[in-house]
């Protein structure tokens, strides 16, 4: 057994409600505590010099200073597989330029998909390790990664083996999905019906054979796939045994009760989400995955996530770092940036960012520092955690323990 401690301040988010609104005195704060593990899982999180008492021949990993410890961080949505840059789009849409211009320029997610097509297995590889390892650094240690940027079974197939290859080079918990269903290709011969399709006929079949992922998505918007065939095609592969979750509502309301209707684990975006749709979203199981990143990169308004969570929702917060719309891929700055505009309180935010977002993932084991959880922590440099959400991502982790190894 081993005892990391003393620590100034553990935040443990245990005994907060899956669903809706948290106050902040309803977080458990423990002072002057220390974490106990074995085989990296948590067997007690008390008072320092008590657990010391108690268990004479642990380990002592000696903490020296005033610090701060929280359950290390999910991020339930990033499309970080992908070759190239569009940082010229960027540019381009804050010099007042539309999609139609930038994409007639070279841009638009075809120029993503281009770079993708070219980019060796290998490439692929090393880039993701380096996003990967930017994230772990942030105190992220269980990762959502979505193919996309291949959008054919040749390339889809190798975004997969690379997501799946990088496990190997990181401690982190990878959780690969597969979003063939990104847009259609514009080299595909057919209609959207013909490529989803062709998806449910030639891509995910190997997917499945090859275990590349559990998970499949599909983005529902007038500029990609319509309500009608998206939900046909989220049952079909919900009968090949895959598990759900949605691009739903990034620009037309409408989409996050398909989620809801074919039983996804989560509609992610919901920058566009009706009101009707809000109260529909919280009575159901489907987790609210809002994208800050996105409204940031794209100047576009916030999810509605005060109303989500007042309405009752189970609601997540991840990065969507992505090279188009979302390229800062800094999951914290994101969501302390959110705080400020939709009025969440902290506990909210640390609870969208952990627990809730690793049940969006129906990763059980992390996000909360309790008995018999994955010890996957966060140590800051501060003696109030408050100052993580106050210094809006300037604060970053000094320490970051996963299964009780520190890296």
């Amino acid at each position: 057994m081993k005892l990391i401690g003393p620590f100034k301040q553990i935040v443990t988010l245990a005994g907060l409600p899956l669903r809706g609104k948290i106050n902040d005195e309803q977080l458990e704060i423990l002072s002057d505590a220390g974490i106990l593990t074995n085989n990296g899982k948590i067997k007690s999180v008390a008072d320092y010099s008590t657990l010391k008492k108690q268990n004479p021949t642990a380990e002592l990993e000696i903490i020296h200073g005033e610090k701060v410890v929280l359950p290390a961080y999910t991020d339930s949505h990033t499309h970080i597989c992908f070759g190239g840059s569009r940082a010229q789009d960027f540019a381009m849409r804050n010099a007042g330029k539309t999609y139609l211009e930038i994409a007639e320029k070279g841009g638009g997610i075809w120029s993503s998909v281009v770079d993708t097509r070219e980019a060796s297995e290998e490439c692929l590889v090393e880039t993701l390790k380096t996003r990967i390892d930017y994230l772990v650094s942030l105190g992220i240690t269980t990762i959502e990664i979505k193919s996309g940027y291949g959008l054919n079974l040749e390339s889809e197939l190798k975004m997969l083996r690379a997501i799946d290859k990088v496990k190997t080079f990181t401690k982190a918990v990878i959780v690969p999905t597969c979003l063939s269903a990104h847009t259609k290709p514009k080299d595909f011969e057919g209609d959207n019906q013909d490529y989803l399709n062709y998806i449910l006929e030639e891509i995910l079949p190997v997917v499945k054979s090859e275990n590349l992922a559990k998970r499949v998505d599909i983005f529902i918007e007038k500029s990609a796939f319509q309500p009608d065939e998206s939900r046909d095609f989220l049952l079909k592969a919900k009968t090949m045994g895959f598990e759900l979750t949605v691009h739903a509502d990034q620009f037309t309301p409408g989409s996050s009760r398909i989620a809801v209707e074919v039983g996804a684990k989560s509609a992610d975006h919901l920058e566009a989400t009706a009101n009707e749709d809000i109260e529909f979203l919280a009575q159901s199981d489907t987790v609210a995955t809002v994208l800050p990143g996105a409204s940031l990169g794209l100047g576009e308004p916030f999810a509605p996530t005060r109303k989500l969570l007042d309405a009752g929702a189970i609601l997540a917060i991840a990065s969507d770092w992505n090279p188009g719309s979302a390229p800062m891929g800094d999951l914290i700055t994101q969501a302390s940036v959110l705080a400020t505009f939709q009025k969440l309180s902290t506990a909210e935010i640390l609870a969208g960012i952990t627990f809730r977002s690793a049940y969006a993932l129906g990763v059980e084991d992390v996000g909360i520092l309790a008995v018999g959880k994955r010890a996957d922590f966060v140590v800051y440099d501060t003696n109030d955690f408050r100052n993580i959400l106050y210094y809006q991502g300037r604060l970053k982790p000094t320490q970051i323990y996963i299964s009780a190894e520190k890296l």
